[in-house]
């Protein structure tokens, strides 16, 4: 259970830090800067997370749980759900700043227009949502296609399965990276309809862009 919680914290601190650097950049004057407030809030969110994440494991081992089906569920079926949607609660616990103090909406020719928290939520939430898709999907696949190559005894030997595994893990991440980052455009649009009354009186734009981050 310590070996787990020690490699989901290297995890979402890997996935916490590309996210302060691929965020968006807009900023606003606070008591103390932005990057300080997300640095604060990343580490808060990369203990949570990791705890959260090797919970069921640990839940098992300390109440002795030997059902297979229990077994099963906790140890192949839930962590791929749950590492999603960790995953997605970093992404928004440390980009909260932009659904706090809003990101930059530019019209077509890139001039700035305004300041939108609509703006901050949307881009917020279409990355949260690619990375549990990203994660998710990475970490739900591999044993499940592992499950049919034992059950078909396609591997003779533990190490050969292990490879397997590896395999499988590292293709469904090398396909499943670009369709996560191609589930949502970089530069956001956003209908001026959405937008905060005073961004919507000063220009007649009816679609207006963002950067989304990654």
């Amino acid at each position: 259970a310590d070996h787990l919680s020690f490699l989901q914290f290297v995890f979402h601190t890997y996935t916490t830090g590309f996210t302060l650097l691929n965020g968006n950049r807009t900023t606003k004057a606070e008591e103390y800067s932005v990057a300080e407030k997300q640095i604060f809030y990343g580490l808060g969110a990369i203990s949570y997370a990791a705890c959260i994440g090797a919970l069921p494991l640990v839940f098992m081992n300390r109440y002795t749980l030997k059902n297979s089906l229990v077994q099963l569920i906790v140890k192949k079926l839930l962590p791929a759900p749950l590492l999603g949607l960790t995953s997605a609660f970093t992404v928004a616990v440390v980009r909260s700043p932009e659904f706090e103090n809003g990101i930059d909406v530019m019209d077509r020719n890139g001039k700035v227009v305004g300041v939108s928290q609509k703006a901050g939520e949307k881009a917020v939430k279409e990355t949260a949502l690619s990375r549990a898709v990203l994660f998710g999907t990475t970490f739900f696949l591999p044993p499940v296609l592992t499950y049919f190559v034992e059950r078909a005894k396609l591997t003779k030997t533990p190490r050969a399965l292990a490879s397997v595994r590896m395999f499988m893990i590292t293709s469904v991440l090398a396909g499943m990276l670009p369709l996560s980052l191609s589930m949502f455009s970089q530069c956001g649009e956003i209908k001026r309809a959405d937008l905060e009354p005073e961004i919507q009186a000063s220009t007649e734009e009816t679609e207006l862009f963002y950067n989304r981050g990654i």
